[in-house]
């Protein structure tokens, strides 16, 4: 697809004499055109994109891009190169919308792009020309993989900065006065070098300095001194504060299209001392300095800070006032210092981290709202999504994935949405198989009905999360907590090769269940829009961003039903079976539905529909695993590199991980000291691959179809393959902002589909508002399916039944797929409200999932 793209690029007012540089060639005649003219250059050959990253815009957008003052908040630059050297850009706000579709994503391939002069930006090195790029080309002809390709076995940061004979261009952002870029896809993760994994000067302490620190450990005044003259209106006390941080809030960033403000982030500490507890906030350039130091029972010492009333106080969310204890890097300026964890200061009396472990049966018999921390092996990592902040009054997205852990206490997983933390080195880590521990984790039940309840754990603004791997583990205070040691004991115990066969990464997942009655279904939207027509759902998924997952409820009726198995491959980014067949059930559509990959069928029906008969087999155990689980001979790999885009055969051998069982993650809560490698004990099992490309949707005669036939790569569960961790942990991931850490997109297809994924079904839909075409895949749960689990009330495994309890009855085997589909007419003429779940995938991509279907007064018998 051609797409047409405004950016403004970044040079040094010199220009490169390097003879193959394209930019060389188109921009040297634009060096002494005036600022803001129409000349332009248009360069022909291709450029690639190999990095970008975003930032907020600020009070100086106006000026910068004064047709675009109704864009969104965000400003995008980029690095584009032509395999000879690189430039900076700043993505017209006009285009973000490409961005935010991962449409203009690194590893593409841009053509015709035309220069014009934009100007002249002041910075701390002196003058530098910008130059607008009034327009470009996405060619995706060239293939998904075309920078990878085309810049294989190239060092990319070892190529020149176009027009800069010294160090290059100031990685800032290019348009707005901001410190720091943020991550690509959320606001709460850092981002950049710039954020210190270590205190301030720790490299240069010296024994002086610490004996120093130790002759002043004696605070000056206490937390209920401070609150006392606080509350008094008198004289604020003020002086030197020892604390313990009992617990640490996730990044905030408010930083807002009109303010200034260059670092705006803020991060919370609940604090305590022998006299009470109170929050310390660290603001701005302190937050960049410290957060990733501080950690849940470090000592702090606290000296020129500022006292003010508490934020929920101002905004009345608190019965009485209350303080808390502002931290900056100005008026005044803050000092801090962490203080070593010894035996040595028993006189500071200080409080202890207090934890509530809560193992998987006990959350039964506690309340919803409830605070809980939980420790468990992960079964399942799902993919990365996107909501909209209910918190936020913009269009802010969120960042989380669903995670299951087991503990050994309950036949039933602990489900876990896992918003980020503000520890993207950790979330990184997490994979089946590994140990993980989160803090401050509030519980949620639902009762879809009088006889059903579910529950699951979400993030809150203090979750903190641990996972083996991390390091974290053998320093933390819960690993010595009876609940944690019974769980390390259990986990020693667990066969593991019997687990492997039953974990899964990505894929479509949702939770809690839907209720299975319309009545129930419309009660729980709770005053939300019940239902969208044809044209609104159309709208609202043109609009969601990257990942972004809504759900819609839309009046239809089904006009075809088909199944695609797993039994074959094609080139169209799903997995589908040969024998697929579309069955029309709506007289006068047999013709409107083609076959993506064979030629096309349809079955006439007869008015009786044949018997269902039970399939055998419908749920597969995987094949045996080895012993050791993650045995491998190839050494640990330090960070994904820029691939070479061999065979799969080598690829496997390339990113296999170093040995790493559960024993071993067990003893990081009782050992401190490193942990050897071991040897594996057998060969590496060959991984299965399959290649999808992209999905092709089917249309109808009369307007384009919503949603694809064919589950895209994204939609289906993998088996987890420990040898290969990383790589299949950032092939499930969101698109990454450089070339180094980007896969080829075909990566996720090298691992095999969970055993727990039989197929899917897609059913044709017709909204009963407009004729609007939707396809809808839809993936039953079954009996044994550990992933998908059906609703645990028993029906006739009709297909009425089938779709409003989303998947089969629990008490019966599930009938054959084409039993089931031969079925179809069932639902002729039905009017049905349905439940769909869309998730925009990327490179205009939807996936479009039914979760249930409710037939409505009036519909046809």
């Amino acid at each position: 697809m051609l797409r047409n793209v405004f950016v403004v690029a970044k040079m040094a007012a010199a220009v490169s004499s390097r003879p193959g540089c394209f930019f060389q060639r188109t921009l040297s005649s634009l060096g002494n055109a005036p600022s803001h003219s129409e000349f332009t250059r248009t360069c022909r050959e291709p450029l690639y994109l190999i990095s970008i990253d975003r930032y907020i815009k600020d009070l100086t957008f106006g000026i910068h891009f004064p047709q675009a003052v109704n864009s969104s908040e965000n400003l995008y630059d980029a690095t584009v190169s032509d395999g000879d050297c690189k430039l900076r850009v700043t993505i017209h706000p006009s285009l973000n919308s490409l961005v935010e579709s991962n449409t203009l994503r690194c590893g593409c391939q841009l053509r015709n792009v035309t220069f014009s002069v934009g100007g002249e930006r002041k910075s701390q090195k002196g003058g530098c020309h910008t130059y607008g790029v009034v327009n470009l080309t996405v060619d995706s002809e060239a293939g998904e993989d075309a920078a990878l390709d085309a810049l294989c076995g190239i060092d990319i940061d070892a190529l020149p900065w176009f027009g800069s004979d010294g160090d290059g261009p100031c990685l800032l952002p290019l348009r707005a006065q901001r410190s720091s870029y943020l991550p690509l896809w959320n606001n709460q993760d850092y981002n950049g070098e710039m954020w210190r994994d270590g205190p301030p000067g720790s490299a240069s302490n010296t024994d002086s300095d610490t004996e120093e620190d130790m002759e002043d450990l004696h605070p000056t005044v206490t937390i209920q001194k401070i609150r006392r003259s606080f509350r008094s209106r008198s004289r604020v006390a003020k002086g030197v504060l020892l604390v313990r941080i009992l617990r640490k809030s996730r990044l905030v960033y408010y930083g807002k299209s009109e303010r200034n403000c260059e670092c705006a982030y803020k991060t919370v500490l609940e604090v305590a001392d022998r006299t009470g507890l109170a929050s310390v906030v660290l603001w701005n350039t302190l937050c960049i300095e410290w957060y990733r130091s501080l950690h849940p029972g470090q000592l702090l010492r606290l000296s020129q800070y500022r006292v003010k009333e508490s934020y929920l106080s101002r905004m009345g969310e608190s019965q009485e006032a209350d303080i808390e204890i502002s931290v900056n890097s100005r008026n005044p300026t803050a000092h801090i210092s962490v203080i070593p964890q010894t035996e040595d200061f028993p006189q500071l009396l200080l409080p202890d981290i207090s934890y509530s472990f809560y193992c998987g049966i006990d959350l039964l018999n506690c309340s919803t709202g409830a605070t809980c921390d939980v420790i468990g092996l992960v079964v399942f990592v799902g993919r990365p999504e996107r909501i909209k902040s209910k918190e936020s009054q913009g269009a802010e997205l969120w960042e989380y994935r669903w995670l299951q852990l087991e503990d050994g206490t309950t036949d039933f997983p602990i489900v876990i949405q896992l918003f980020s933390t503000s520890q993207p080195e950790i979330h990184c880590r997490i994979h089946p198989m590994s140990i993980v521990v989160c803090t401050n984790m509030q519980l949620v039940k639902t009762a879809p009905d009088r006889l059903s309840s579910f529950q699951y754990l979400t993030s809150t603004t203090f979750t903190q999360v641990y996972c083996t791997g991390s390091g974290h583990h053998s320093a933390m205070p819960y690993r010595r907590l009876r609940p944690v040691r019974r769980f390390i004991q259990w986990a020693q115990t667990v066969d593991e090769s019997r687990l492997l066969g039953r974990v899964v990464v990505g894929g479509f997942f949702t939770y809690p269940p839907l209720p299975v009655s319309l009545e129930q279904f419309l009660k729980s939207k709770k005053g939300e829009p019940a239902l969208v027509s044809g044209a609104e759902l159309r709208r609202e998924a043109e609009r969601l961003q990257y990942r972004e997952m809504r759900r819609f409820a839309v009046q239809a009726t089904i006009t075809a039903v088909s199944h695609s198995g797993t039994g074959g491959l094609d080139h169209s980014g799903a997995v589908p079976d040969p024998a697929t067949q579309w069955i029309p059930v709506i007289p006068g559509c047999s013709g409107t539905y083609p076959e993506p990959n064979s030629p096309q069928t349809s079955v006439k029906l007869s008015p009786r529909s044949p018997r269902l008969r039970a399939r055998s087999g419908s749920v597969q155990n995987g094949s045996a695993a080895k012993t050791k689980l993650f045995g491998s001979m190839e050494p640990p790999r330090k960070r994904l590199a820029l691939p070479l885009r061999p065979t799969e055969e080598s690829n496997t051998e390339e990113e296999a991980d170093i040995d790493y069982t559960l024993w071993d993650a067990s003893m990081e809560f009782l050992e401190k000291e490193d942990d050897e490698e071991d040897e594996a004990d057998e060969e590496q099992a060959g991984s299965v691959g399959i290649v999808h490309p992209d999905p092709v949707g089917l249309h109808t005669s009369q307007c384009p179809t919503l949603g694809v036939a064919l589950a895209p790569r994204e939609t289906v569960p993998r088996q987890f393959h420990p040898q290969r961790r990383e790589v299949q942990m950032a092939a499930a991931g969101l698109q990454p902002g450089r070339l180094q850490d980007t896969l080829p997109c075909g990566k996720l297809d090298t691992f095999a589909p969970s055993a727990f994924y039989s197929g899917h079904y897609t059913l044709a839909l017709r909204a009963l508002t407009d004729s609007v075409s939707v396809n809808a895949l839809f993936l039953p749960a079954s009996p044994g399916n550990l992933h998908w689990c059906p609703y645990p009330q028993p029906h006739s495994n009709s297909w009425e039944d089938i779709l409003s309890h989303g998947g089969f009855s629990p008490s019966s085997p599930p009938p054959a797929p084409s039993d089931l589909v031969a079925t179809a007419t069932e639902l002729t003429s039905k009017r049905l409200l349905c439940v769909l779940e869309v998730c925009q995938l990327g490179r205009a991509r939807l996936e479009v999932v039914l979760t249930r279907a409710f037939a409505t007064c009036g519909s046809g018998r």
